[in-house]
């Protein structure tokens, strides 16, 4: 399976663990000449360059999207029109419009998307979508999630405050698939409605709370940027409460926070006790080696992404889930703007 990647800082991670899942990294492009010198070494016999163009002319089976957050879609279309397969980091689109184009081309291509959201795939989230999908939770009536980063002021004006950057020109609610995808996969619903609400309104830029309705009727309020204090497993705490019980990642250092919490009310229980038990991931092995847990949604991303490929499995996540997750960011952005209201979630569930 040739493969194709597009970014060199994330992609380049991305790449290294391709290769070990036995795809061959042929190509690679940045705009960064400096990142070409560590490709070269971690990627060897890859042809490396600058434009992301000329990956077109190269017999490529996929490609790997891992290039700035809101540039993915241009590519993920010029790449299925001609009949390559997509994975694409972070964010679907930046916009309904075009994430509706990008619906339309995956749908006209021979070829496939796939959402690179390793956050669904995570120990934790797993656990606890284990726990939903054997009927403990009963019906889920709210799902919290945080994807946040401790940083000081300092590191955070240098990065969300370089215009070059594309942190730099993102809205602050832009940066939410890391909370919403596993919000959607947990519940197997789709976002209708969100309102934002800035954490510091004297700083618009650091951090957001979503609030927003699901098509289940169920509620989820999802947090992310820069706030002190981040989870261990990843910077992702993920909570889901149903009608039976409670499963929540554990807020505890090092591996304990990959671990999860369930909690059954007594009178859920033939014997009338309440039940609270402490469940540990079992380990992820590839090539008989323990994979760390903040890779293992990554890997498992790759792997299914290979199998879509190479077997014609069904995407972990299409195309329709990612860009139902990028809206949510899209419409928080506009409920930001009126202040916090209520804004519908464009519905892309169906042509």
């Amino acid at each position: 399976m040739r493969i194709g990647v597009v970014g060199l800082k994330m992609g380049l991670y991305l790449a290294t663990w391709c290769r070990r899942l036995g795809m061959d990294v042929v190509a690679a492009c940045d705009r960064d000449p400096a990142r070409h010198d560590e490709a070269s070494t971690e990627l060897p016999g890859a042809i490396l360059t600058t434009e992301w163009r000329d990956l077109l002319d190269h017999r490529l089976d996929g490609v790997v999207l891992a290039n700035d957050f809101d540039e993915h879609a241009p590519l993920a279309i010029a790449f299925l029109e001609r009949g390559v397969h997509v994975l694409s980091e972070t964010a679907a689109c930046k916009d309904e419009q075009e994430g509706r184009r990008l619906i339309a081309a995956v749908e006209r291509s021979s070829a496939t998307y796939s959402f690179a959201e390793n956050y669904a795939f995570h120990p934790h989230v797993r656990l606890i979508r284990q726990a939903a999908d054997d009927g403990e939770l009963g019906g889920i009536t709210l799902v919290e999630a945080d994807y946040l980063h401790g940083m000081s002021p300092g590191a955070i004006d240098a990065l969300i405050g370089d215009p070059a950057h594309w942190r730099g020109r993102i809205p602050a609610t832009a940066y939410c698939t890391h909370t919403i995808s596993p919000v959607l996969a947990l519940t197997g619903a789709w976002p209708v409605e969100v309102s934002a609400h800035l954490v510091d309104e004297t700083d618009r830029r650091t951090a957001a709370v979503l609030v927003v309705r699901l098509s289940s009727g169920a509620l989820a309020i999802t947090r992310h940027g820069f706030l002190q204090g981040e989870p261990g497993s990843h910077w992702s705490w993920v909570s889901a409460r149903g009608t039976r019980a409670l499963a929540e990642s554990v807020r505890g250092p090092a591996e304990r926070s990959w671990s999860v919490r369930v909690r059954a009310e007594g009178w859920t229980r033939t014997d009338g006790t309440p039940h609270e038990e402490e469940r540990t991931p079992p380990p992820l092995s590839l090539h008989g080696e323990t994979v760390e847990p903040g890779a293992e949604g990554t890997v498992l991303v790759l792997r299914g992404f290979r199998a879509t490929v190479e077997r014609g499995e069904p995407p972990l996540i299409p195309v329709r889930p990612a860009v139902a997750a990028s809206l949510v960011g899209v419409a928080g952005a506009e409920s930001l703007s009126l202040g916090s209201r209520p804004v519908p979630v464009p519905d892309v569930r169906t042509p």
